[in-house]
């Protein structure tokens, strides 16, 4: 006990010595304005209390308007942090890319993924291209029958004579089990279970506070990384039989690929390698699909009108379709309005609030010294909450994405410039999928009323969205 005592002692000794170095004046007056909070945890529980009360947006325009700058300082995640909000904010990260800056993850991703922070340029360069090769269009097409055929089973099972439905447990196991099958090859789903519960875990603990205590988030995340990829290596290892042994295709998906690309050299990537290479490209391919495709079903059961046009044209779609007749690439062209309604769902409710990078050298913005090494974060709610860019912007309107769409640079629920989102036309592919299925079997309506959407650290919404369901006559 006396440790433990002498510990917490010690810990508030150096917060009282910080605090007071931190808020006293001077420093370096080029610095943006702003304040770094506590140590370690500096405003990071701040900047999620927003998300979780459903106002992920508060904690920066907060700032913007104390400090009447779009440009400000904190300290997120255990690293100092310059927030850049607003349209020239978005320009100016996006276009110096590798420039000025870099992408960045939270210390707890690397630790959680398995990834050495001197590498994860490198990985991220090879997840990415697996990801265009198998989200190409040319690729898709091949997919989307596939796609097509597992989410008419999905509606089968979880969704048809049901009364009510909780829909983000739903979608998450839509999502996770898509992904599975596509990049892998998986059906059993008692595989995909055991893959599953802990990936949930994972996804829980990445933007934690990377604090390796037994209990915390990150703590559970990394102990879930490791039953992760050993479930991995265990599905490798058999598709590698299958493969020598012509029961599995070369092409037939993302791990076949790996396993069979070579680099310059001859050399084949390591079990270990493709596993952790697998396990970071599912991730991202599904987490922010659950997001959207719960917020759509939200808003489509508050907004009858919107509703009844979505419907309106997938019923044509399916219309057009001989019996057992899958999906194509043309369906999904002609799913337009379908589409219009997404964007405008991931303007008002973006996936994620937003992502980091960190400054390659010492450079100026906007008369302020931004130091090498700093973090760097960019906000999607500062230009998608913008009256400037969408008039009425609390108003749901998809009008806002016909024609031309948006200004550069005002609307990036995907990121923008050379980082944007590898990922967006996979996304979109499953989302209208998704939403064909949906609304040609069912109309509905909420069970909580107005129910939040909050981030914790997706957006969904704050009771899993519970719904009725009252199916159209066939």
């Amino acid at each position: 006990m006396e440790i433990i005592y002498s510990s917490l002692l010690g810990f508030f000794l150096l917060l009282v010595i910080y605090l007071f170095y931190n808020n006293k004046s001077g420093g370096n007056a080029n610095l943006p304005p702003g304040r770094t909070g506590f140590p370690v945890i500096g405003e990071t529980l701040e900047f999620h209390s927003g998300g979780l009360k459903g106002h992920p947006e508060k904690f920066i325009f907060d700032r913007i308007a104390k400090y009447s700058s779009y440009v400000f300082k904190t300290s997120l995640i255990g690293s100092p942090v310059v927030v850049f909000g607003g349209l020239n904010g978005h320009q100016f990260l996006f276009s110096n890319e590798n420039k000025l800056v870099q992408v960045w993850f939270p210390p707890a991703i690397y630790k959680i993924f398995g990834i050495a922070a001197a590498d994860s340029k490198e990985e991220v360069i090879k997840i990415r291209n697996f990801i265009q090769t198998m989200t190409k269009p040319v690729a898709l097409k091949g997919h989307i029958g596939l796609m097509d055929t597992c989410t008419n089973w999905y509606f089968n099972t979880y969704w048809e004579k049901k009364d009510m439905v909780v829909v983000s447990p739903l979608t998450k196991h839509y999502t996770f089990s898509l992904a599975c099958r596509l990049f892998m090859g998986l059906e059993d789903p008692n595989v995909i279970a055991k893959l599953e519960k802990p990936f949930d875990v994972v996804l829980k603990g990445l933007f934690s506070i990377p604090i390796d205590l037994p209990g915390t988030a990150f703590n559970r995340a990394i102990k879930a990384s490791t039953i992760v990829r050993k479930e991995l290596l265990v599905i490798i290892k058999q598709r590698k039989i299958d493969l020598d042994e012509g029961r599995a295709s070369p092409t037939q998906d993302l791990l076949s690929r790996m396993l069979l690309t070579s680099d310059e050299n001859g050399n084949f990537m390591p079990e270990v390698e493709i596993a952790k290479m697998i396990y970071n490209t599912i991730t991202p391919a599904q987490d922010g699909v659950i997001s959207v495709c719960s917020s759509i079903v939200k808003y489509l059961a508050e907004l009858p009108e919107v509703y009844q046009r979505v419907h309106q044209e997938q019923l044509e779609i399916a219309r057009s379709k001989e019996p057992g007749e899958l999906l194509n690439w043309e369906d999904i062209q002609r799913m337009k309005y379908s589409w219009n309604v997404a964007c405008e769902v991931m303007r008002l409710a973006p996936p994620n609030q937003g992502l980091f990078k960190e400054a390659l050298k010492d450079f100026t913005y906007n008369g302020f010294s931004i130091p090498k090494g700093w973090k760097l974060h960019w906000s999607a709610l500062t230009t998608h909450r913008d009256p400037k860019f969408f008039p009425e912007p609390n108003k749901f309107d998809p009008s806002r994405f016909e024609g031309s769409g948006p200004a550069p640079y005002t609307y990036v629920a995907f990121g923008g410039g050379p980082r944007i989102c590898p990922g967006k036309e996979f996304a979109r592919t499953v989302i209208l999928v998704f939403m064909h299925h949906l609304v040609k079997r069912f109309r509905w309506e909420t069970i909580i009323p107005d129910e939040k959407i909050v981030y914790n650290p997706m957006a969904n919404p704050e009771k899993g969205l519970p719904i009725r369901l009252f199916p159209h006559e066939a």
